[in-house]
């Protein structure tokens, strides 16, 4: 038997042309579907099987007969040939920018607040919450924890490395720079702990250091948005982010959510995290980092 063949899709117009030729030609259940993913090309490239079945109101069944109706072997390769055409066209995150412009702002503000408290709803499900335990019991018995994340991810990989660090001293600085990073996880082993984070496109940075924690057998975190995720292969904990929304990049803040609930979780288990935060303070205060307001006697 013949191998199926991966179809060439260059455009974003063209994986359009295949679509409007299902919607007319296929089951009901798939022409639907069809129709639905027409209107919504950045949620094909954006999203996994089953947040793609929700936000359509399909079963997943369909997504995937959907992607092979269209010749791809699977639902992965036809999430990537929507990646690939909407970089040939502004690129996912500029095409997100101008579906919003498109929209002129009528509710805007709206969709925002239902989307991220949908993604906190879809967060903190009962399976999640028993993960949220699992990484905090892992990352309090490991001897050092590090945090990667690159440019949007950055800034989550830094929260969880400032605010770990607040109270427990196995948290190491969050590590960005390329060359730090390959440099800082070649020195780790099965007693720490690898926090990885990237969503859909993802880097290349953090793909390596997952690569290298694997090599160094340390035990990974996995802060993603798919189970088909390069970080989330052989990682001990996954966490898929719910990341809906119609701002230009996708939510992030369910994973602060996350890892805020992680490092409380910690702390609750721990009897030195607090007298440690409040030490933390005292040196900051003693150091002048902080500025108090001034005071009404002071004003003029």
């Amino acid at each position: 038997m013949m191998p199926r063949l991966t179809p060439k899709y260059e455009t974003l117009d063209d994986l359009s042309q295949a679509l409007a030729e299902l919607v007319h030609a296929a089951s009901p259940a798939i022409s639907g579907f069809a129709a639905w993913a027409l209107e919504h090309p950045q949620e094909m490239a954006f999203h996994s099987v089953r947040a793609l079945a929700n936000r359509a109101g399909v079963n997943v069944n369909t997504v995937y007969r959907l992607s092979l109706a269209l010749g791809f072997s699977g639902f992965e390769p036809c999430r990537e040939a929507f990646q690939s055409a909407l970089r040939q066209q502004r690129g996912l995150y500029g095409s997100r920018a101008a579906k919003l412009r498109s929209g002129a702002g009528a509710g805007v503000v709206e969709k925002v607040r239902a989307s991220a408290q949908h993604n906190l709803d879809t967060l903190f499900s009962a399976q999640n919450v028993a993960r949220i335990g699992q990484a905090a019991e892992m990352l309090a018995g490991a001897r050092r924890i590090y945090c990667v994340g690159v440019r949007s991810c950055f800034s989550l990989a830094h929260y969880m490395s400032y605010s770990g660090r607040m109270a427990f001293p196995n948290f190491a600085r969050p590590l960005a720079e390329p060359g730090s990073i390959a440099d800082v996880l070649t020195e780790t082993g099965p007693e720490d702990v690898i926090v990885l984070i990237t969503f859909s496109l993802y880097s290349a940075e953090v793909v390596r250091a997952h690569a290298s924690a694997l090599s160094r057998s340390a035990r990974i975190i996995a802060i993603t948005d798919s189970y088909t995720s390069p970080i989330a292969r052989e990682a001990d904990i996954v966490f898929c982010l719910p990341m809906d929304g119609p701002q230009p990049l996708p939510s992030q803040g369910a994973g602060f959510a996350l890892v805020e609930a992680i490092i409380a979780q910690m702390i609750t288990q721990n009897g030195s995290a607090a007298g440690r935060i409040a030490e933390f303070e005292d040196r900051l205060l003693d150091f002048g980092s902080y500025v108090s307001p001034p005071s009404r006697s002071d004003e003029g």
